[in-house]
């Protein structure tokens, strides 16, 4: 069967060298001179590998590619570049292209390069068809999970693997958005370059612009050398800023201007510096709410927005429940040193039933702390350390020793009618002490 190859250049006679040199190869040649025509045969019709000029009128090369990228991830695009475009070719990379070629160009070094690319896309096609199903294992890209919501995930981590784009990822806290980045990277062409973690709510507006940019020498006080921005160090590679939504306007718009140009200048700094990083963003609230609100930049959502994933709560993810459990047993029992076998079917069915606020993070040390606690194979839950799907957030995402003493002596009190001496008794301590405990705690300031 022939491969379906669009050819795509305002200028008739490119389009006819094209055909005249690959006369003897097995394409099925559709040559385009009005990007708008192609894009809507490749829609309807499909393609194998699309050539494009960047340079066109109507739509450049750029926006007939991530319009594109945005019904198929995967179909190899290779642009046509002049040599005063360079930097629209590095643009054309980071947005999917997979290769480029410069102007003026030998027609037979681009029936080759054609050639190698059409070859490439077949051997992952076979390699994808030889794979086992996604649906058929239990872990993916160091995730664990087989639920249909996870399961979509795992699918675009792997179509997007040799493609250079910007990524968001939405979801609730806990829900392991970091993790994700990191299969993101791990996974991809470019898992040996440089993998950065920023924390965009942990910093200031100062902190982060000199971490991101990095300083020159005496640009304030206390700058006594220069500072390479992790921008910088994470050209070629990916940098995850993880809650996006928590910066200011102001670096909203610093950070849109790197994203867009890959380019930097350095705090106190006037030359610019050329980066090639791969930015995946991650958040716990909705950017397009926020958008609508004013309180996050339209344009550089568009900017980061070529990819969304939007990470399952574990409350959607009710039969990945047992697998999670079961991985972090045999995490904190090699850790603990503890011969533990798993929770009994009473306890099972509390955690099936809690809706888990905290999601896989309140999983994790939930399982931690029973593991810590255990006083044989068989784990039985305890009542203080989780709550119920009615509303009783029992555990916090991560509560303090001090938070579950408290917990745990209310609890006992109301499980007493209030009976001090009774409650003591049962706790294992002077009731002296528990009025002592009791009276600080009306003293201070209500828990939440």
């Amino acid at each position: 069967m022939n491969r379906r190859v669009h050819f795509i250049d305002d200028d008739p006679t490119a389009g006819d060298l094209f055909r005249r040199f690959a006369r003897n190869k097995n394409y099925d040649i559709h040559v385009f001179k009005n990007p708008i025509d192609a894009l809507q045969d490749i829609r309807e019709n499909s393609s194998d590998l699309i050539v494009t000029d960047l340079s066109m009128p109507g739509m450049s090369g750029l926006d007939l590619l991530e319009s594109i990228r945005q019904t198929d991830i995967e179909v190899p695009v290779i642009m046509i570049t002049g040599f005063s475009t360079e930097d629209n070719a590095i643009k054309a990379l980071r947005l999917g292209a997979t290769d480029f070629i410069k102007k003026p160009y030998d027609a037979d070094e681009l029936i080759q390069q054609v050639d190698e690319v059409l070859e490439k896309s077949e051997v992952r096609k076979i390699e994808k068809q030889n794979r086992p199903s996604i649906k058929d294992k239990q872990d993916q890209f160091g995730m664990i999970g087989r639920s249909s919501a996870l399961s979509k995930i795992y699918e675009i981590i792997d179509k997007i693997s040799d493609i250079r784009c910007n990524i968001i990822i939405e979801g609730e806290s806990g829900t392991g958005k970091e993790l994700v980045a990191h299969a993101l990277h791990n996974h991809s062409v470019f898992a040996d370059q440089p993998f950065i973690v920023i924390d965009c709510g942990s910093l200031t507006d100062t902190l982060l612009e000199s971490e991101l940019f990095g300083h020159e020498k005496g640009a304030f006080t206390g700058a006594t050398q220069t500072k390479n921005g992790l921008l910088e160090v994470a050209s070629g590679g990916t940098i995850f800023l993880d809650e996006i939504c928590n910066i200011s306007d102001t670096m909203q718009m610093k950070l849109m201007r790197a994203v867009q140009a890959q380019t930097i200048t350095r705090v106190g700094g006037v030359v610019p510096i050329n980066i090639d990083v791969r930015f995946v963003v991650a958040t716990n609230r909705n950017i397009e709410e926020m958008i609508a609100a004013g309180q996050f930049r339209h344009d550089l959502y568009h900017r980061l927005n070529v990819v969304k994933l939007v990470i399952p709560p574990l409350r959607d993810r009710e039969s990945d429940l047992e697998l999670l459990i079961d991985h972090f047993i045999n995490e904190f029992q090699e850790r603990y040193q503890r011969d533990i076998k798993n929770f009994d079917e009473a306890s099972m069915e509390k955690l099936k039933a809690y809706n888990w606020p905290g999601n896989i993070r309140e999983l994790r040390n939930m399982v931690e702390r029973h593991i810590a606690l255990a006083d044989g194979p068989i784990l039985h839950i305890d009542q203080v350390l989780i709550g119920g799907k009615s509303g009783d957030e029992i555990d916090a995402d991560s509560p303090t020793l001090e938070m579950l003493e408290k917990r745990y002596i209310i609890k006992t009190l109301d499980k007493c009618h209030g009976n001090k001496e009774q409650t003591a008794t049962l706790l294992g301590i002077n009731k002296s002490t528990l009025w002592r405990k009791l009276q600080s705690w009306q003293k201070s300031t209500p828990e939440d």
